[in-house]
């Protein structure tokens, strides 16, 4: 269902030719939701050297957890509608052009990832984010029809539709501290939605989270926040807060539904907890990013 191959399904067999340099390559279609994480693990388990995610970033979250703890890399094409690790690592969204570099300018290098985990046994891991609150009942409301046609512009459909609404609350606890918040990014990297960043000082080699938290119970709260995402001033907003974390809580308010997503699909509700899970994957990343990452990793990252 992924935005570019669903309207160019060719692009599937010609990404074969690409990646042909690395070996002999097996093209392995998924047959529906759920079912990619199996295909990967069992590609791995069968002596795969690399496997490489073709879709959107719900196929790359599946793909990556059927792969965690396996030491087979992990290489991701651009294939959906915002592409935020190919975009995050600077593969950006032409798929040819991000398997040229998959290719020839990249290395894989052991990195962690987030976990979420339910009190219900629910647990699922993400490479990139999880968003608790607002945006993820963006993403819970966001016309399906609509994102076919129109790609990521459904999402802002969606959003502004927000406008002039409450929003329920949650508490979050993090360092000990708690906090009455109507959203939370739990991010690993600083790329938003494939076009913006909330996230500033994170990097996929970082051992840890960049938690943004904001403050509101109503959502014309967020027409300054969005104006501050939108010039990269959003930590410097009364109302919000940026922090480094490797573990978070949160917990619904007086019974309010909150839901969860994860790499851009929802994950469910609240309560959950968010943790880091240091060296759980080796993933195929561009050597420029590397180099970017490892010169601008925080000094002060909190320790495992």
């Amino acid at each position: 269902m992924a935005g570019s191959l669903r309207r160019r399904p060719e692009l599937a067999k010609r990404a074969m030719e690409w990646l042909a340099p690395m070996g002999e390559v097996r093209l392995t279609p998924t047959t529906g939701p759920h079912t990619a994480g199996a295909l990967a693990a069992e590609a791995a388990a069968n002596g795969a050297s690399v496997v490489v995610a073709f879709g959107g970033d719900g196929t790359i979250n599946e793909v990556a957890n059927g792969m965690i703890g396996s030491t087979v890399p992990l290489g991701v094409l651009p294939g959906g509608t915002a592409n935020v690790v190919c975009m995050e690592t600077g593969l950006g969204r032409n798929p040819e052009k991000a398997a040229r570099k998959l290719v020839g300018e990249s290395e894989p290098v052991r990195i962690a990832v987030g976990k979420m985990t339910r009190p219900d046994g629910y647990s699922r891991h993400f490479l990139a984010m999880a968003g608790v609150g607002l945006d993820a009942i963006v993403v819970d409301q966001v016309n399906p029809a609509l994102k076919k046609r129109i790609g990521k512009v459904a999402y802002w459909v969606s959003g502004f539709a927000m406008f002039g609404r409450r929003l329920p609350q949650f508490s979050m606890a993090q360092d000990g501290a708690e906090s009455q918040r109507s959203f939370v990014l739990v991010s690993r990297v600083r790329n938003y939605g494939g076009d913006l960043e909330i996230a500033k000082r994170v990097t996929l080699l970082d051992p840890c989270f960049e938690t943004v938290a904001f403050e509101g119970s109503h959502s014309m709260r967020y027409i300054p926040y969005l104006a501050a995402v939108a010039v990269g001033m959003v930590a410097r907003l009364r109302g919000v807060t940026v922090s480094p974390a490797t573990e978070v809580q949160c917990v619904p308010t007086a019974g309010a539904r909150v839901p969860v997503q994860i790499d851009g699909e929802l994950a469910g509700e609240l309560p959950a907890q968010f943790a880091v899970v240091p060296d759980a994957l080796t993933l195929l990343i561009p050597t420029r990013y590397i180099q970017r990452a490892r010169e601008q990793q925080w000094i002060t990252s909190p320790t495992l």
